[in-house]
């Protein structure tokens, strides 16, 4: 490792910068140093204009990897290198709006109650009845449950936010006796290894992200699901849920942690529900102003 790119991960780790925020922003630097084949020092900034232009023109990257790209770069040659060129305020890819894929109450069960495992199917009860991200989820440890209030305390999920979310009493009962299984002192979820979770009691590590993925997949496809589903999608159902169910759009933003109004606003345009109860009351005023 070069001593710009170890410099690079301290800085960022500094920064308050995620384990996978950091792997992501030196796989940038790096993608950069081998399409140059040349120190980064003696990057400059024409160098990364045209890297970008052909980023785009030429590997066809969308805008979501191009701006995962600008954000490593530029805080590379920002902070670490100190450069203050002016490509990196004149350059902006905006953000593709998509509608998150959503799945119904009915879908949602019908899943969860088809894993095959006690730890499967604890794991994305868990992961969608506490609105978790998956990392969140994988890294929940047993000094996060407070059940005596009800709730579950989120340690620096995305953004460093720590966070309180409800905690159903149907997920504490399934949490209580999955944790029978195992009574890891640590860890809810911890690492299973190759001998069946015998000794699971003793992992130091937790959950891999790869493993409850792939159950998820292998579940997905004896059940025969076209949409293309994976751990999110179960936190996207949860926001869309609450905002169906009337909670109000705050609320959910707090329990979700997102910073922004805006980050919760998309569920909006994917709540059926709320659009039809919405469509009835509109159709009441005008009735009754009408009549």
């Amino acid at each position: 490792m070069s001593h710009l790119i170890k410099r690079f991960r301290e800085d960022l780790q500094l920064a308050g910068y995620a384990k996978r925020s950091t792997e992501s922003y030196v796989s940038s630097v790096l993608r950069l140093q081998r399409f140059y084949n040349k120190p980064l020092e003696d990057i400059s900034e024409e160098d990364l204009r045209q890297y970008w232009l052909c980023c785009q023109s030429e590997f066809g990257w969308s805008a979501a990897s191009l701006r995962i790209s600008y954000a490593g770069i530029q805080h590379f040659f920002s902070k670490t290198l100190v450069r203050n060129w002016n490509i990196f305020k004149q350059i902006k890819w905006k953000r593709e709006q998509t509608l998150p894929t959503i799945l119904s109450l009915q879908e949602v069960r019908k899943i969860i109650y088809a894993l095959p495992t006690l730890q499967s199917h604890t794991f994305y009860l868990t992961l969608y009845s506490l609105g978790l991200r998956l990392r969140e989820a994988t890294t929940l440890q047993v000094r996060d449950i407070l059940s005596d209030r009800g709730l579950v305390h989120i340690h620096a999920g995305k953004g460093a936010l720590d966070r309180m979310v409800p905690l159903p009493k149907i997920t504490l009962l399934t949490l209580r006796r999955y944790y029978k299984t195992h009574r890891n002192p640590k860890w809810i979820f911890p690492a299973l290894g190759h001998n069946g979770g015998k000794d699971a009691h003793f992992a130091k590590a937790h959950v891999s992200d790869s493993g409850v993925q792939g159950v998820l997949q292998r579940t997905l496809r004896r059940l025969g699901f076209k949409k293309h589903i994976h751990p999110h999608v179960f936190r996207h159902a949860y926001a869309t849920h609450l905002l169906e169910a009337n909670i109000p759009i705050r609320h959910v933003q707090k329990i979700l942690g997102h910073k922004t109004l805006q980050s919760t606003m998309i569920y909006l345009h994917v709540t059926t529900q709320a659009q039809t109860d919405s469509h009835e009351r509109i159709a009441k005023v005008i009735q009754g102003v009408l009549s």
